[in-house]
């Protein structure tokens, strides 16, 4: 119930998960957020009503509310390939459908893509989310995706990605920018997006180390100094990745990003699969931070990051959902289950990987991996007014002895009730409130159907029944 009152709203009556330094779990908590964004007040709810009473009131009694969850990697524009790229390893995924689709994207694919892409992950509980938009064969791509994340509401960083080589081995010649031309792009959608207090903001993105060359490192690190931009790329993701890494630089992936300066604490390294004892000493030592994929990884056979080894060195560690061609959504609900579970099962030890630590790396480690950590990530006064109600009252999640354990392992996807994003309502009972849902549908179903009926990767839906393959 809502009732009627000033600028000011007080979500109580709720257990709210703060994410805070002592990782306060109130019982019967509240939260007051101002009409601008800002966080004013985390404690008991009496408390809070009592220093707000003519606060607008939202009574959350029986739900859950704790920070909204903070996506550290994916690819907005495969939203419109879902389920073209089953059964095969990332080489093949990438070079049989991935880029091939991605030579015909336009800039109108591109909208309707990201629009539909945040309206999951916002509907999913996500309020800040990572873009790694690699793929730019005409211009405009990386804007349609910056004014979809601004337009929908969602907390966004679109990374411009590049790729300068790579055609040798496979990469599409249109796919390939001349480095000169991607890096000022990448300085004019800086310039244009990053400003103190933006909601959307742009870092670099050079996308793998096949696909990049040693100059492009060093001027991605000179650009990233003078503008402080984040920087992201794929690093040590497949077996391929490595192999093609040494056979160009005589050197691993992670060891050339080393060499070219790219490494440090603006970096976030996407996947870090194939990593061994050294690459793992270069990241820590550089305090570049890590993007955990479960569920891609596993989608594409790639393996799985050793992120208790990572955590035990005191790697920055974030989740993610990577791009739904291989993760098939933007869940973060989906992707916390699966980190939670994949270590316990491979490690054969339970204990390896908990509940808390998935929803941490879900929300504060995010923050911190995307160097956001002094604003959002956690409910705490002064911080933005990111915040997630979740409703656990189905068959499913109930009876709720443990909030965190049932929202990681027993809820089903659809507990989402509200998304506040810097204090604004952008869902409510479910649904989107800045866009309709059925039209963001329809716009990508005919983006999509478009797309791959040009590059001819609508073939790839059309298969035989396969109950076991190479059988």
């Amino acid at each position: 119930m809502t009732c009627a009152g000033g600028p000011v709203t007080v979500l109580f009556g709720a257990t709210v998960v703060t994410m805070d330094d002592a990782r306060r779990v109130l019982t019967d908590g509240a939260v007051a957020f101002s009409a601008e964004g800002t966080i004013l007040a985390v404690g008991p709810s009496a408390e809070v009503l009592a220093a707000h009473p003519d606060a607008d009131v939202v009574d959350c009694a029986g739900k859950v509310v704790l920070p909204g969850f903070v996506n550290t990697h994916t690819h907005l524009f495969q939203t419109l390939l879902k389920g073209l790229g089953d059964d095969r390893v990332l080489s093949d995924w990438f070079l049989t459908m991935t880029g091939p689709s991605a030579v015909q994207l336009t800039p109108e694919d591109c909208y309707a893509g990201a629009l539909h892409g945040c309206a999951e992950a916002l509907t999913t509980g996500t309020t800040t989310l990572l873009d790694f938009m690699y793929v730019h064969p005409r211009a405009g791509l990386g804007d349609a995706v910056a004014a979809a994340m601004s337009d929908v509401g969602i907390r966004g960083v679109m990374a411009r990605g590049y790729m300068t080589s790579g055609a040798d081995v496979g990469a599409p010649p249109e796919l390939v920018q001349p480095l000169d031309a991607a890096l000022a792009d990448a300085a004019r959608l800086i310039d244009e997006w990053n400003r103190p207090g933006s909601r959307v903001t742009v870092g670099l993105a050079p996308c793998m180390s096949w696909t990049v060359d040693e100059p492009t490192l060093r001027e991605t690190r000179a650009l990233a100094d003078a503008t402080g931009a984040l920087v992201t790329m794929h690093l040590a993701e497949s077996p391929f990745d490595v192999e093609e890494s040494i056979r160009r630089y005589g050197m691993r992936d992670v060891p050339f990003a080393a060499h070219t300066g790219l490494l440090g604490p603006d970096l976030l390294a996407a996947h870090c699969v194939q990593v061994d004892v050294r690459d793992l000493d270069l990241i820590q030592e550089s305090d570049t931070k890590v993007s955990h994929n479960p569920c891609s990884n596993l989608y594409l056979g790639s393996g799985f990051a050793p992120v208790p080894a990572m955590q035990r060195r005191g790697i920055t560690v974030g989740l993610a959902s990577d791009g739904p061609a291989s993760s098939s959504n933007h869940s973060m609900l989906q992707a916390m289950k699966f980190a939670a579970l994949i270590h316990k099962g491979v490690h054969r030890d339970p204990e390896i990987m908990t509940a808390e630590k998935a929803l941490e790396m879900a929300t504060i480690d995010g923050a911190r991996a995307l160097g956001m950590a002094d604003s959002i990530g956690s409910l705490e006064a002064g911080k933005r007014a990111d915040v997630v109600v979740l409703d656990l009252s189905n068959l499913c999640a109930t009876p709720v002895h443990a909030a965190v354990s049932s929202l990681v392992y027993s809820q089903r996807g659809d507990e989402v009730d509200r998304v506040y994003v810097d204090g604004r309502l952008v869902v409510s009972g479910g649904a989107l409130t800045t866009a309709d849902e059925a039209d963001v549908r329809a716009r990508s179903a005919a983006a999509a159907a478009g797309l791959t009926a040009r590059a001819g990767t609508d073939r790839l839906a059309v298969r035989p029944w396969r109950s076991m393959v190479g059988a």
